[in-house]
């Protein structure tokens, strides 16, 4: 593409008059090359993919036919705005119901976004000036500290390391990082680590966001996908958190939702209040028959149950396969995907310089799609959420993966 005046117009947080020319390939780019490289190298053989970070199911067929009903309506084919109360209503009952929040006030205290990537790309707007501090948790989900740069604030990462339970280190930051700090990102279960959270733990967010004057932001897309006999845990769960924070809430994993694009933001009434004037200035709501189908899910967490029990077999029988190869795989707490160690290298012949390249290597050599994560060491993300419609089917893609990497002796 010629340049024009146009590329000396772009702002500078895209790079100004160099964007789009950078030569640097992302991580998720060089798996999408690789994989077509494979699949044109290897016509007869089968990529398995396990990198897809979405539900491979649809949503339950109830829920769909809720969608068509509400969209028939009349009443429902205007603006949504800041969302129906309906809906609102729905995600205090959820709360209450699946993780014991009692007290949310459905009025003041709760508000819809248009999917938790957009709730968490919008929030900085409400906090962030330009030189404050948004502490976020690496490796993960990096909207939030993007859209801060981008405001003109700096972003403190925070890594999470397999010997503190993948759980940040708050007494590591300085005290000039404390002193800027407006915002701290958590979220779990965790996306790539599937570590889940402590009671411990969000008390020790709460102590230290009270001390420290910084809203908390709780990253919960993943919260209902947990894999103990106890119920799942919210950071509202614990006393005080609605004092310095909110939870954002998904429906998207929950509920094989994730094109529908609802989710909502509950807690502190003032950090609602302050986000949903940013959301009201960005957009003008989702369509109330995608929210009315929102409202069915969270009257029905039992939807929830059965893709639970689904991950909850695909990850033992991994973890179990990969365990067998010699690798370190530990079935997670939560989550749909089994975080580990990468390999070192092959017993007797090339190395591998960091996950990426492992994750490169396995793509080329045995057409199986992991994502790497190079930000607090070398690890691999296996994701099971390949498609997979039967238990049978299950166990011949888990089977698949042990006997082609069984081939293969990796040095670990």
């Amino acid at each position: 593409m010629e340049d024009t005046y146009i590329q000396e117009l772009i702002a500078d947080r895209l790079g100004g008059n160099q964007f789009g020319k950078s030569t640097v390939i992302y991580k998720f780019e060089k798996i999408k090359r690789a994989k077509a490289k494979a699949l044109q190298a290897h016509p007869d053989m089968e990529l398995i993919d396990m990198g897809v970070g979405e539900p491979d199911w649809m949503a339950e067929p109830e829920v769909i036919e809720e969608l068509v009903r509400q969209a028939k309506c009349p009443e429902n084919r205007g603006y949504a705005d800041n969302g129906i109360q309906e809906f609102k209503a729905a995600a205090v009952r959820y709360m209450e119901k699946v993780f014991n929040v009692s007290g949310l006030d459905p009025v003041n205290e709760v508000v819809h976004a248009i999917g938790s990537k957009p709730a968490l790309a919008l929030m900085p707007y409400a906090f962030i000036n330009p030189r404050d501090i948004t502490l976020m948790t690496v490796p993960g989900y990096p909207v939030l500290g993007s859209i801060s740069k981008w405001l003109g604030g700096e972003v403190v990462n925070m890594p999470l390391l397999k010997e503190n339970g993948f759980l940040p280190d708050l007494d590591a930051l300085t005290e000039d990082q404390k002193k800027r700090a407006k915002l701290l990102y958590i979220n779990y279960p965790n996306n790539p680590t599937g570590a889940v959270a402590t009671r411990a733990f969000y008390e020790k967010v709460i102590a230290f966001a009270k001390t420290n004057n910084v809203v908390v932001i709780s990253d919960e897309a993943y919260a209902a996908l947990t894999y103990a006999e106890e119920k799942p845990l919210s950071f509202l769960s614990v006393p005080g958190a609605k004092e310095v924070g909110v939870s954002i809430h998904s429906i998207s994993k929950a509920f094989n939702m994730t094109g529908w694009r609802l989710a909502f933001v509950a807690g502190n009434e003032q950090v609602v209040k302050a986000f949903a004037t940013v959301k009201d200035n960005n957009d003008s709501g989702q369509f109330k028959a995608i929210q009315h189908a929102g409202v069915y899910c969270l009257d029905h967490p039992e939807i929830t149950a059965k893709t639970v029990e689904k991950y909850s077999r695909r990850l033992s029988m991994l973890a179990a396969a990969l365990k067998s190869l010699g690798f370190a795989a530990v079935k997670p707490q939560g989550t749909f995907y089994l975080y580990m160690p990468a390999p070192r290298g092959v017993q007797g012949g090339r190395k591998f310089e960091s996950a990426e390249d492992f994750s490169q290597f396995m793509i080329r050599e045995k057409l199986i799609s992991t994502v790497p994560w190079d930000d607090a060491g070398p690890f691999v993300r296996f994701s099971v959420t390949f498609d997979a419609p039967t238990l049978e089917a299950e166990k011949k893609v888990v089977e698949e993966i042990k006997a082609r990497l069984s081939e293969i002796k990796f040095e670990f």
